[in-house]
């Protein structure tokens, strides 16, 4: 018979190398950005895999595989070794990782041990005891084979003959190849006889075989005369035996004599060029595998999400009776679903997790999905429902109608809580689970905040304190003391004196003008605008005198507390785009102005860095779920008033890339439309570059029949009859509200769907009367919900109208030009957004106008902190009261944050307890744990 054909593994592996080339092209241009990549970890120095690890390089550089290779030194331990591999399994930038061998280290190290501590999704050498459980039970296209084995499979493929139903034959027993190959050729249906060192009829056996793998390890042992005439022969042998024609008196040769078995067999590999080159080609294909795996598994847009079934009861029970009826499901498997990798998802026991800023880095070049603003009509006390019509519609996009959908949501303080609003978890069938979690200490954002903020109440009132106290001399000493004999400026200390322009380092250099400059601030006690803050209602904190110790030294001063979520340390929170955005709008907090007029930073007193610590968990986005197994984000939760009033920056990034181009992220803005959707395009959108879809305008009937002239609505008053009977007349006055609200979310260039969160008081006649007039005044779409009582079902209506309105044009546009003067600015948005005629400054306002200018932050956004109980500045104005004079009591600077925000009216930043607040209704059950009387 004819001599066998050659399976040369140089050309075969060339073919594989460029197919694998354009699949890493397709790769790359269907997620611009993405590129597989190969970690090798090595230890010691061994000059074969030293030679081996740079024959892998070269082939991944070739593909476009970003291949890393880590070093580790021969004094290396198995600790050392562990914790290695630990770092590269939660590497999302590593998608094949091996482990080169054998371990070259002067200390034991456990070889298994070692290749079983590989993630078996990013095991391309197929060692570890998962990935050969799996390929000895079949599981070929979930596990990794050995890339060797492998390489053999696809030299026989290339001989076109099929394996099902021939006889094969294995000599060799390793791990590495023998095994391995047994079960590889078994599961393509082929009758396998292993054979080793203890085979006594070994020629026999391998006379029958149709397919023969030689990796005996043994130089040229299977004779030729043994080999079935026909047979294809893969010789994975590399020995070297003696000759004394090369110049280095040695040869390579396999384990098959080639010379004889090529006279018999139909196809044969050979030494050297035949398997070898396949095993690198393979490792490099099983990276590409793995890189495929993981980007199907964590494709943005592609989201294997489980809901979770409303079983909806008549009358709806209690909130926290609803929530503590549905079983979350484990908030790693949340993130999981919806494209999170495990290293992104910091657990905060089982129903919420932090989730790292690395996602929003990883995700970078993905295509935001839809983005949705939830706003409302201006409300009654006892709010429309916004929270609940959040969770309602994007528990509709989700678990109704299959879209990706996100809702993003501030997180509550725990005043309101115990004292006489409750909890913002939404409502009814509407809810963020568990409502208790979310609804108290959630990860300990707010807590961070109380932290910080009073960390720099306590530095300016040292700061005075000191200043008062001591010399120039003695303060320099002490800002700057001697360490072992030697004086040395902290970072913040060079970039205060940077700030006043000296440009020295060295503390020895400073003259006594310049040491005088450095050391006083100099702070005008009138000017302190920063608080201490609490997140505890309590009204005898409002005005308080700090400073009487005998300690203080008489250094006393008239001081208050805020509530917590009214720091601008949240609002700075909120508007952060990273931790560096975030640490340097912390040092530009403005706490006060020397007595030159001069403002005095966060930077200037020293304690940036400090408040970034304190900060850096509480910058990661908080997730936890829907009652329907949706995905949120709840994260910061500032002010409405005198800040922005609405969720973070970042977790409305991160969600908008986790839902893909198709999906919709719905987040909700503070009070009515004039003061949250206001802010939030102004501000908001603004610093953070999104640009919204779709308006969502939350009206009710009893909110509207309010506007018309009905009587006041008190929060823990029964309603009057008004609001529980038919009246049209009463409704359609009360229109108006609505349709200057729908006519300030489209001056910003937005369709906008009005929700009409339907009441079991509202009339049929009623509700359609309120879409009829929504439609006539421009809304893009009108529809009624029930969601608070069916859940996402209730409010599949409203997310298909959205789902509408986000496919219609929007010519998205801010009100102002931060550039105008602050005046203009401020009598844009009360002619504009509140009706008015035009404003008013009083003195006090005149003179920070004339301030803020000359210090430099005139050209920032601004945040009016008004009532909003009105579109004007007077609470009892319903309807849409227009031709008044807004009075501008006071402007105040949020110069971190990035705004200022004009005071309309007193504006409580402490609220009180009523006479029964709600913590009279909770209690903890000390047997089950349960937490009862949360709303």
């Amino acid at each position: 018979m004819a001599p066998a054909e050659v399976l040369s593994g140089k050309i075969v592996s060339a073919q594989v190398r460029e197919r694998l080339k354009q699949q890493v092209v397709e790769m790359k241009e269907k997620f611009p950005g993405f590129r597989p990549g190969l970690a090798i970890l090595q230890v010691g120095n061994r000059d074969d895999s030293n030679l081996y690890i740079n024959m892998k390089l070269k082939a991944a550089a070739e593909i476009g595989i970003s291949a890393n290779h880590i070093k580790l030194p021969n004094t290396a331990t198995e600790a050392d070794v562990l914790k290695c591999i630990a770092s590269l399994n939660g590497d999302p930038a590593v998608h094949g990782f091996i482990v080169q061998l054998p371990l070259d280290s002067d200390k034991p190290i456990n070889t298994e041990k070692i290749t079983n501590a590989v993630a078996p999704e990013k095991d391309v050498d197929g060692l570890s005891s998962i990935n050969a459980g799996k390929l000895s039970r079949g599981d070929l296209g979930d596990c990794f084979i050995p890339c060797t084995p492998k390489g053999c499979m696809e030299l026989i493929r290339q001989t076109g003959i099929q394996v099902a139903g021939k006889r094969a034959v294995v000599v060799g027993r390793s791990k590495i190849v023998g095994a391995p190959m047994h079960d590889l050729l078994l599961w393509n249906h082929a009758t396998v006889t292993t054979c080793h060192s203890k085979t006594s009829t070994l020629a026999e056996e391998v006379g029958k075989a149709d397919i023969l793998v030689v990796a005996a390890g043994k130089a040229e042992m299977v004779k030729g005369e043994w080999i079935k005439p026909g047979a294809i022969v893969i010789d994975c042998g590399i020995n070297h035996v003696p000759d004394s024609t090369k110049a280095s008196g040695k040869r390579v040769v396999g384990d098959v004599a080639y010379n004889t078995a090529k006279e018999k067999a139909s196809y044969i590999t050979p030494v050297p060029g035949g398997v070898g080159p396949m095993t690198v080609a393979m490792l490099m294909q099983s990276t590409v595998e793995s890189a495929q795996r993981f980007l199907e598994k964590f494709q943005p847009g592609k989201w294997n999400i489980q809901y979770n079934k409303l079983t909806l009861k008549m009358p709806v029970p209690s909130d926290i009776e609803i929530s503590q009826s549905c079983m979350p499901k484990p908030i790693d498997q949340v993130g999981k679903e919806v494209g999170l990798l495990p290293d992104e998802v910091e657990l905060y026991g089982q129903t919420k997790a932090k989730v790292q800023l690395s996602a929003l880095k990883r995700l970078k070049n993905q295509p935001d999905g839809k983005y949705i603003v939830v706003t409302g009509i201006t409300p009654t006390p006892l709010g429309e429902g916004k929270s609940t019509t959040t969770v309602g519609l994007v528990q509709a996009l989700g678990a109704h109608l299959h879209q990706n959908a996100f809702a993003c949501v501030r997180q509550p303080s725990q005043g309101p809580t115990f004292g006489i609003k409750g909890g913002a978890a939404g409502g009814g069938y509407c809810q963020v689970i568990p409502m208790e979690e979310f609804n108290l200490h959630l990860t300990g954002d707010i807590h961070a905040i109380t932290a910080a903020n009073n960390l720099v109440a306590a530095a300016v009132d040292a700061r005075i304190f000191h200043e008062l106290t001591q010399t120039d001399q003695a303060l320099y000493n002490r800002l700057v003391p001697s360490v072992n004999g030697v004086r040395k400026f902290s970072d913040i200390q060079i970039r205060r004196l940077q700030k006043l322009g000296i440009n020295k380092t060295d503390p020895t250099s400073l003259t006594m003008e310049e040491v005088n400059l450095f050391v006083r601030l100099d702070i005008d006690p009138g000017t302190i605008t920063w608080q201490r803050v609490l997140d505890t209602n309590d009204r005898f904190l409002r005005k308080i005198t700090i400073g009487q110790s005998p300690t203080e030294q008489g250094f006393s001063r008239m001081a208050q507390f805020d509530i917590t979520v009214s720091s601008e340390i949240m609002a700075v929170l909120a508007l952060s785009d990273g931790l560096d955005d975030m640490k340097k709008r912390l040092g530009r907090m403005v706490v006060a102005s020397s007595k030159r007029g001069e403002p005095v930073t966060a930077d200037d007193l020293g304690v940036t860095g400090a408040l970034a610590v304190l900060m850096k968990d509480a910058i990661k986005p908080n997730l936890m779920q829907t009652l329907e197994g949706t995905p949120v984000f709840v994260h910061a939760g500032p002010f409405a008033n005198i800040a922005h009033g609405n969720s973070s920056v970042l977790a409305d990034k991160i969600a908008l890339k986790l839902v893909g181009k198709e999906g919709f992220v719905v987040t909700e803005a503070g009070f009515g439309a004039d003061i949250g959707m206001e802010k939030f395009f102004n501000i908001k959108c603004r610093y953070s570059g999104l640009r919204p879809h779709v308006v969502v305008l939350v009206a009710t009937v009893r909110a509207l029949k309010m506007h018309g002239g009905g009587p006041a609505v008190t929060a823990g008053v029964p309603l009057p009859k008004e609001y529980m009977e038919e009246n049209l007349q009463l409704l359609a006055k009360g229109c108006s509200n609505l349709n200057k609200q729908i006519q300030n979310a489209r001056m910003f260039g937005v369709p906008v769907v009005v929700a009409v969160n339907a009441f079991k008081t509202d009339t049929k006649a009623e509700l359609a009367l309120v879409v009829q007039l929504a439609k006539e005044a421009g809304a893009f779409d009108a529809v009624e919900c029930t969601h608070w009582a069916e859940g996402g079902k209730g409010a599949v209506a409203l997310a298909q109208a959205v789902q509408r309105a986000s496919q219609a044009p929007s010519n998205f546009r801010f009100l102002y030009n931060v550039e105008l003067p602050v005046i203009e600015k401020i009598r844009l948005i009360a002619q504009q957004i509140y009706g008015a005629s035009d404003i008013e400054l009083l003195p006090e306002a005149q003179e920070k106008v004339a301030l803020y200018t000359k210090q430099g932050f005139g050209n920032l956004p601004i945040c009016m902190a008004k009532t909003h109980l009105s579109l004007s500045h007077d609470p009892e104005q319903k309807g849409a009261p227009t031709g008044f004079i807004l009075p501008i009591r006071d402007i105040r600077a949020s110069v971190g944050a990035g705004f200022l925000y004009p005071l309309v009216g007193t504006m409580s930043t402490m609220p009180g307890l009523p006479t029964r607040p709600c913590f009279y209704d909770i209690d903890l059950d000390p047997v089950s744990g349960e937490v009862h009387g949360l709303f």
